[in-house]
């Protein structure tokens, strides 16, 4: 009796360990389905660079209205300026070749929604660093330092950001840091915002405000266009653009730097920032 009830115990603990054994090599295998899939997390960070690669061509959204930083000539249909030619150099430092560019036309409105919805590997488009957008995309290095001003007709009574008073009524471009910075700086003033620069340019020369606001840069670019009108006052605050890209492709941020430190240390930089501004960058 004894003896049967040893053999059963024995070929009980035979059982257990048997399945024991299969549950230990189970999770071998899921350990190394896991590990597996952690290996492929990096190839996937840096899939971006693959895909601009593979695809030939690297989808830059540039402004189509700013003159000296993207503005399509009529002439030749291209769009031309400081922007389009850094969009130029990113290209062929990716891709070899900076015909290698596809450019869409973008707003201050419409910039970060294309970026989001991956119509854009990146936006070139004199956006400034700002907190809350860095919560949105991520920014390059500073490639271009601007400052707000105020352009106006010439003859105006406005000087300086001191005579934009209760009932002055200010033009600014929507989604813009500048419609922000205005209402903090003349909280007194009427904010008019339009869609884009060259509709807020023609309601300044049609009388539909006094006093056009946004970065310098751009407003000199207006005064080309039209010597009537010139900036007034000192530039009352700083504007650091970045090159956007989406949230998370770190690969295509670290791409975009280096280019950007190689063309500062081979003096390209300072022949495209001359090129369009028409002087050397002061730093």
């Amino acid at each position: 009796m004894m003896a049967k009830k040893w053999l059963a115990g024995s070929l009980m603990l035979i059982v257990m360990s048997v399945f024991v054994l299969a549950g230990c090599g189970g999770e071998k295998e899921n350990s190394a389905n896991t590990s597996s899939g952690a290996s492929d997390k990096p190839v996937a960070s840096a899939s971006v660079l693959d895909e601009i690669k593979s695809r030939g061509k690297l989808i830059v959204g540039v402004k189509y209205d700013t003159k000296l930083f993207g503005l399509k000539n009529p002439a030749n249909n291209e769009v031309e300026g400081f922007d389009v030619d850094i969009a130029k150099a990113l290209a062929k430092s990716i891709l070899g070749d900076e015909t290698k560019l596809e450019l869409k036309e973008v707003t201050s409105k419409t910039r970060i929604p294309m970026l989001d919805n991956n119509e854009i590997d990146l936006i070139v488009a004199t956006m400034t660093i700002t907190e809350e957008r860095k919560e949105q995309v991520d920014f390059s290095d500073v490639y271009f330092k601007a400052g707000q001003s105020l352009l106006v007709k010439k003859g105006s009574a406005i000087k300086s950001i001191d005579d934009v008073t209760k009932g002055t009524k200010v033009l600014a471009v929507k989604g813009s840091t500048s419609v922000d910075n205005i209402i903090e700086k003349a909280p007194d003033a009427t904010v008019l915002e339009f869609d884009n620069y060259q509709d807020a340019f023609a309601a300044l020369k049609a009388g539909q405000g006094d006093v056009l606001t946004t970065d310098n840069a751009i407003l000199y670019g207006m005064m080309a266009q039209d010597a009537g009108y010139e900036v007034v006052g000192e530039p009352f605050t700083d504007e650091p653009y970045g090159i956007a890209i989406k949230k998370g492709k770190t690969a295509l941020v670290e791409a975009v730097n280096k280019e950007l430190a190689a063309l500062k240390a081979s003096g390209d930089y300072n022949k495209i920032y001359e090129k369009w501004i028409g002087t050397a960058p002061t730093e």
